[in-house]
């Protein structure tokens, strides 16, 4: 038995799996812990996929199903205690599902929902001691069943991992105030469905496939959501430097968090920077309007540690992207949301229809040296499908004269290997009449680069966090529309990156859409089976990425 096994993100220990300390710093503690929660969720969707067929819902459990789960994606959440908390509510939300599920059945003379259910439907620990949990973790792991075929494992996790992505990004779309119940809904009949044992290599491909449709769904929500609250991102030139003042860095990715933190910093005198995915926030009208949020501080996430270091004022980590804390700034750390790391200060949700209180971030502020200027300039961002798609007529002219050869979406992760400086030497090699379409951190590889315009469009379209891929999908087939073409005939190569399990959920997105030869780096996934992995290259022309010389040439050739 191993201490541990996980093998969701793209880093995981030689391309195989972590087995004693994750390589993003997870515990094998906290990994057990993670997998009790997946197990328990389960639970509950076997019960609320049962109960809603009868009208037995909760909403507050279906959203907390979407919560759970986003804790466990990478670099999200260290924090053993707040897994014990959501492993007690799991199992509390689970029982009151059961209970009201099972007396409907009694009411409709149903044997559908009688009995106990398997195990991750009714287990219940003795205590919620740690190492009492840790007993039960050990046992319910991703490789705990050596008798669990490779191939539906490999297609099990594909699908819970995408189901994480979607997680993440319902929560965020609930938090700005929108609403899906179908995606909800999806969550738990999937999770469930990755119980079954009658379903095949077929069924499970399916699932797959559904799974990405589910994830274009809930990038749609997010989407709307955002640009309902705070506007459509426009056009901006983000400063890159420091100004004069006492600064918080606000890193992660929720949106409200840094809202309600700027309308609490308002005439403090307290400037507030960017880090990270939260860069393309500083292109919303309705968060631009603070003259306080002065711009981006530092880059991608794995630099966090150094910039953290520099920075000097206090940090919010509003999601995921943390990585181990240094003795150097942690006493001026603070996490948020689901984020978590032991022995970190955490500020408490906010209450039905209040605000979160950033007031001990803006005290510790006031106490803090200023930044350390990085560096200095300023970057474009704001470049997602409004944008683009108001200078439709200007792209579709520049394509049709040759101004424009292709498009390469560059889309997705960053992370620490060195062999991801791939992507900065593709991003130099294409040629200048190439534009990249990119969202997420892997922009951090190539968007300092300085890569010129191409008729006033710059050569970079920057159109946001890794949450707002869906961008990409409505540029791609808007241009499909107007070329009168499929996406896979336009003059588009996909090259993306990946790391965690957001990326995931964009890759089934785009293969559910059909979207053929992506290229997908720097390794193909550890969770799939040399069978499972076969399929879906040959399915979706699916490519690993080669060297930097070969993929330009090909990319260029529509190849």
């Amino acid at each position: 038995m191993t201490e541990m096994f996980c093998y969701q993100c793209q880093e995981t220990m030689k391309n195989s799996g972590c087995t004693r300390r994750g390589m993003c710093g997870k515990s094998a503690e906290v990994a057990r812990l993670q997998d009790l929660l997946v197990y328990l969720l389960k639970g509950i969707s076997f019960w609320g996929t049962r109960g809603r067929g009868m009208g037995v819902k909760d909403d507050e459990t279906d959203l907390f199903v979407a919560k759970a789960l986003f804790s466990t994606i990478t670099n999200a959440n260290f924090d053993s205690e707040r897994f014990v908390a959501l492993i007690q509510e799991a199992i509390a939300r689970r029982d009151n599902l059961r209970m009201r599920a099972q007396n409907r059945c009694n009411e409709l003379h149903s044997s559908n929902c009688t009995g106990g259910g398997p195990d991750w439907a009714g287990w219940h620990p003795e205590n919620y001691e740690v190492e009492t949990l840790l007993a039960k973790g050990r046992t319910v792991g991703v490789i705990d069943d050596p008798d669990l075929n490779e191939d539906i494992r490999s297609m099990r996790e594909l699908v819970i991992y995408g189901l994480k992505g979607i997680a993440a990004y319902v929560d965020h779309a609930y938090l700005v105030g929108g609403r899906d119940e179908s995606v909800l809904a999806f969550l738990q009949e999937a999770l469930e469905a990755t119980t079954n044992e009658k379903l095949g290599q077929a069924e499970m491909l399916a699932l797959i496939q559904q799974t990405g449709e589910f994830g274009i769904k809930a990038m749609a929500l997010l989407d709307a959501s955002n640009t309902g609250r705070y506007g459509n991102p426009e056009p901006t030139q983000v400063f890159l430097g420091v100004k004069p003042g006492k600064g918080i860095l606000v890193s992660g990715h929720d949106l409200v968090d840094l809202e309600e933190l700027l309308q609490q910093t308002e005439s403090t005198g307290i400037n507030i920077y960017t880090h990270g995915e939260m860069l393309p926030t500083n292109a919303y009208p309705e968060l631009k309007k603070y003259k306080h949020l002065v711009g981006n501080y530092g880059g991608s996430w794995w630099k966090q540690a150094e910039e953290f270091d520099a920075f000097g004022g206090p940090i919010l980590m509003t999601t995921n992207c943390i990585i181990p804390v240094r003795d150097s700034y942690r006493d001026r750390i603070f996490t948020t949301g689901m984020a978590g790391y032991p022995d970190v200060p955490h500020i408490a949700d906010r209450p039905n229809g209040g605000y979160k209180d950033f007031s001990a971030v803006i005290e510790r502020a006031k106490t803090c040296a200023e930044p350390k200027e990085l560096e200095t300039g300023t970057i474009p961002i704001g470049f997602a499908h409004h944008t683009v798609l108001s200078l439709a007529d200007k792209v579709i002219e520049a394509v049709k004269t040759g101004a424009i050869s292709r498009f390469v979406v560059m889309g997705g992760c960053d992370g620490r290997h060195k062999n991801r400086e791939y992507f900065t030497d593709v991003a130099l090699a294409l040629p200048q009449d190439a534009i990249i379409l990119t969202a997420g951190c892997a922009k951090y590889r190539y968007n300092k680069l300085g890569l010129g315009e191409i008729g006033g469009i710059p050569r970079v379209l920057d159109a946001g966090q890794c949450n707002d891929s869906y961008s990409l999908v409505l540029i791609a087939q808007a241009l499909a529309g107007a070329f009168n073409c499929t996406v896979n005939d336009l003059p588009l190569s996909f090259d993306l990156a990946w790391y965690e399990q957001k990326a995931v959920i964009v890759l089934l997105a785009l293969l559910s859409l059909g979207v053929k030869k992506i290229r997908l780096g720097p390794t193909l996934p550890a969770f799939l089976s040399p069978n499972v992995a076969k399929v879906i290259v040959e399915a979706f022309d699916l490519k690993p990425i080669d060297t930097v010389e070969a993929d330009v040439a090909a990319m260029m050739a529509g190849a």
